[in-house]
């Protein structure tokens, strides 16, 4: 790292401001080493609030403003790199002479391709909740003493770790584990506590020394939530937490503050080290690395660069969680006689069709489709802080009975059959292990536990389009939300039959003792469970 000149130094912050060059432009100028690493040091105006700040030479302005220039006439930012890289000058003598540009130098790389290099650290400027970044691979981007370095997410040497978005840690090196936390992560299997607010906070988070950790995580949070969200972070959360991480929020959020957030930090297991926080965004949550302030390490940006692979590598490896969540289990009923009846090519026109109507429905009430042992379609439904859960599996389910009674009719106008087309649904609700299971060429989500086995086997047990759940997801809804649908136990007297509602019923007394089923269902006999009539 540069000793600062002669003239003296400037921080970051005016570095921003007097040129109008982004966070992100400016990390991107000191990884190509068009500009050196700061100096970081404890801010020189006692009203900025930040531990830690990053500070310039005076002579990086006059290099931005050379940058500047070489944009308007139409240079490449390649072409800006060979002419001022650090490694072709005087990192002490950055405002002396620029080297000539050469000849034949390729242009093929634009400048916003730097401004989106993944191998910058950056936070997403987007607002909108669940979009992808968009990131291309800097190929022209040459690091020093680099070499084609493929490594992997769990042969990362540095402290990383995916939070989700609400916060909590999914994936965790050992690491991170050591020198962030000083303690087992992986160990905690209730996702809530592992929110890394909470976690930071257990380890001192609001003590000088880590407070820039919680300031780091802060300036994520703002961009996604509003402020109400805060007390929403974990259960435990305490008014003193609550008021501690506001007044943080407001003081970020306001643009009259002086508070400014540089990306570099002090680790708990390793004090004598400064490292920079490099994080990166995906639809699943954020990653963040941490990598020895002023290294260039070999390997690492490679490895950000490839969101691709990266989130494929990351939810190979998510932390199995126990979780609450609501499941689905879908199944055609009579799939095997339809399929022997139909030609080849009009039975996979009709499955296509099924998925089609389904698809929608279950885009539209949060489901993650997901692996199961058993017969038939199955998708979860996690409890969110932005949806019910329970509700959306009970919508789900109706809206896709009324999709196939359409459909159904459809193919017997078009067809000219007088074959039905029911799905039979079973749902449940559950606290299960939660987790992926790596099947090429994707990932799929599944649970491990009875709630999924109960939905499946309700699946088997339904006929007729008919929605069955168990006695303890509707024990999990208020009294206002039982009210939103009918529910209850159909008993046929003499030649007639008769709803009872608010009701439920054993498996083993719906099922006659004489009839081939019976033995069928023996594991879920005493079972207490309901039919899912209509919504109100």
């Amino acid at each position: 790292m540069a000793e600062p000149g002669v003239r003296g130094l400037i921080s970051s912050i005016d570095v921003l401001a007097r040129t109008g060059i982004s966070r992100a432009t400016m990390n991107n100028y000191i990884k190509m080493r068009i500009i050196p690493q700061p100096v970081i040091k404890r801010p020189d105006d006692p009203s900025i609030k930040a531990k830690q700040i990053g500070y310039f030479d005076y002579s990086v302005l006059a290099v931005i403003d050379k940058i500047k220039l070489y944009k308007k006439e139409g240079r490449s930012m390649q072409a800006i790199g060979s002419l001022l890289s650090l490694d072709s000058r005087d990192e002490d003598s950055l405002s002396g002479e620029l080297i000539q540009e050469s000849t034949g130098i390729d242009s093929r790389m634009a400048d916003q391709d730097v401004d989106a290099a993944c191998g910058q650290s950056k936070l997403s400027e987007r607002k909108h909740y669940g979009e992808f970044e968009k990131c291309r691979e800097p190929q022209d981007v040459q690091f020093p003493d680099s070499q084609e370095i493929q490594l992997t997410i769990q042969e990362l040497e540095y402290p990383a770790y995916l939070i989700n978005n609400k916060f909590e840690i999914e994936w965790i090196n050992p690491e991170a584990e050591e020198l962030i936390f000083g303690r087992s992560i992986r160990s905690i299997k209730i996702a809530e506590a592992r929110n890394i607010f909470r976690l930071l906070i257990d380890i001192g988070g609001f003590l000088e020394g880590h407070q820039p950790m919680i300031d780091f995580h802060m300036s994520m949070f703002m961009q996604r939530f509003p402020e109400t969200e805060i007390e929403k972070l974990y259960p435990s959360i305490t008014k003193s937490e609550i008021n501690r991480l506001s007044s943080l929020y407001d003081d970020m959020a306001d643009p009259s503050s002086p508070v400014a957030f540089d990306n570099y930090v002090k680790l708990k297991g390793d004090s004598e080290t400064m490292y920079q926080a490099h994080c990166i965004q995906f639809r699943e949550g954020i990653l963040c690395v941490y990598t020895p302030a002023g290294i260039m390490v070999q390997g690492v940006m490679e490895l950000l660069s490839k969101r691709g692979r990266l989130i494929r590598d990351l939810l190979k490896h998510r932390l199995p969680t126990q979780i609450h969540f609501a499941v689905m289990v879908a199944d055609l009923q009579d799939s095997v006689r339809i399929c022997a009846e139909l030609p080849p090519e009009e039975y996979f026109a009709l499955i296509n069709q099924i998925w089609k109507c389904m698809e929608g429905s279950f885009k539209k009430y949060y489901g993650t489709y997901g692996k199961h042992t058993g017969d038939g379609m199955v998708y979860y439904f996690l409890r969110d802080r932005d949806s019910n859960y329970i509700m959306n599996t009970i919508y789900c389910a109706m809206e896709l009975r009324e999709s196939m009674k359409k459909l159904s009719n459809e193919w017997k106008v078009n067809k000219g059959w007088f074959n039905e087309l029911y799905l039979n649904i079973g749902i449940n609700e559950g606290e299960e292990f939660f987790g992926m299971i790596p099947a090429a060429p994707s990932i799929e989500f599944t649970a491990l536990g009875d709630s999924v086995n109960y939905a499946g086997r309700l699946s088997d047990f339904a006929r007729c389009g008919s929605v069955w759940t168990t006695k303890n997801l509707i024990n999990r809804l208020n009294e206002d939300e039982r009210k939103k649908f009918g529910y209850g136990i159909r008993n046929k007297q003499q030649d007639r039959e008769v709803i009872i509602e608010n009701v439920f019923s054993r498996v083993m007394d719906l099922t006659p003792q004489d009839s081939p089923k019976a033995g069928k269902f023996m594991d879920i006999a005493t079972l207490p469970i309901t039919e899912v009539l209509n919504l109100l």
